[in-house]
């Protein structure tokens, strides 16, 4: 539509006021009269309303159009930049806002005339209020409404499949021995991957530095394994905590939020969670539980592959991974011998076993 389309709907728009005006006004408004109009009677008033609003709608509407238009592309460059999510939250926080003003109106009555402004402005303030709290709590809300959804899923199911949220910190993803375990069935319920450990894992895995690029990677792999091969379920967390900058509190927080357990194998976000009451699942705690257990005295096969830090030591492996010093095995390096378990000693790092060799126990 045309500059003068838009001129002429707005004249009418104001002659329609202009007489609306007269109407409520009253017959005495104007009290002059012009040659040949009588501005005094009721007629000649109307008239001259609907001509003086007309005539100031029409002049003033292209004016008036530019402004509208300039505020109305201002606020869509402003939505652009809003988060879907947020502006979501935001609109459910308006409501609430207008909701508690509604409730508030019938307070505002005992106020007559005064209490139709004090309504209008207290509509605007709950519902600007409203707004902004929405905005400001959207993570906590998405970790809410995701609670309540999964809830909801698992109530429809039945009483064998309801189980907690085990949610996936960075580290243990990148290791990669949370596939194996779930692969096992050892790990139920319902695996949460929050979508700022996403990021971070694309963020690594588009690192400068190849070790730290293919460690990223990596990650990613595992978790389209898990989602893909695996009969697992798998909820993608699209929240976010934006005031919080380090992703482990971002992944303790959001455990409280969710009331499920962190799955990790980072020694101080173990303990981090620890110190918060926050459950949690050390991958490396299960991979040390699960080794067999040598007790001194038993005899079992090993290969010898390299020195010991002390004179005359060699070191050997079981199939887990465990260590085996064994004294005096040095001469053995390459061989398969048997040998003789002394001491078992449990570290930080792990289980490490001291033996020596059987033959050497029979030549004495």
């Amino acid at each position: 539509m045309g500059t003068k389309g838009v001129r002429w709907i707005a004249a009418v728009l104001g002659g329609l006021l202009g007489y609306e005006a007269s109407a409520a006004f009253g017959h005495d408004v104007l009290g002059y009269t012009v040659p040949g109009v009588e501005f005094g009677s009721v007629d000649g008033q109307m008239y001259g309303m609907i001509a003086i609003f007309a005539l100031m709608f029409y002049f003033g509407a292209s004016r008036f159009t530019a402004m509208l238009k300039g505020m109305l592309m201002k606020g869509e460059q402003s939505l652009d930049d809003v988060p879907v999510a947020d502006f979501v939250a935001g609109i459910g926080g308006l409501i609430v806002g207008l909701v508690v003003s509604a409730l508030l109106y019938p307070v505002f009555l005992v106020f007559g005339t005064a209490g139709s402004w004090l309504t209008i402005g207290m509509t605007a303030v709950l519902a600007l209020s409203g707004f902004r709290f929405g905005m400001r709590k959207r993570a906590e809300l998405s970790a809410m409404l995701a609670a309540r959804r999964i809830a909801l899923a698992e109530a429809e199911a039945p009483a064998t499949l309801k189980h907690e949220h085990k949610i996936l910190d960075t580290s243990v993803i990148i290791d990669g021995r949370i596939a194996d375990i779930c692969k096992t069935g050892f790990l139920e319920g319902v695996l949460v991957i929050p979508e700022f450990v996403l990021e971070e894992l694309q963020h690594i895995a588009d690192s400068s530095d190849l070790l730290k690029r293919n460690r990223g990677r990596r990650g990613l792999d595992i978790l389209n394994k898990i989602q893909k091969e695996l009969d697992v379920k798998v909820l993608i967390y699209e929240g976010d905590y934006e005031e919080i900058s380090e992703v482990d509190s971002k992944l303790v927080k959001l455990a409280k939020a969710l009331q499920g357990k962190v799955v990790t194998n980072d020694f101080n976000l173990n303990k981090v969670c620890e110190l918060q009451g926050v459950a949690v699942l050390n991958i490396n705690d299960l991979a040390n539980a699960v080794k067999p257990v040598v007790l001194p005295g038993e005899e079992i096969m090993v290969q010898v592959i390299k020195d010991g830090k002390e004179h005359g030591q060699g070191v050997a492996y079981l199939d887990d991974g465990t260590m085996i010093v064994v004294e005096g095995g040095r001469d053995f390096i390459g061989m398969h011998l048997e040998v003789l378990v002394t001491s078992v000693l449990q570290t930080s790092a792990g289980r490490m076993i001291f033996a020596k060799p059987k033959l050497l126990e029979k030549a004495l």
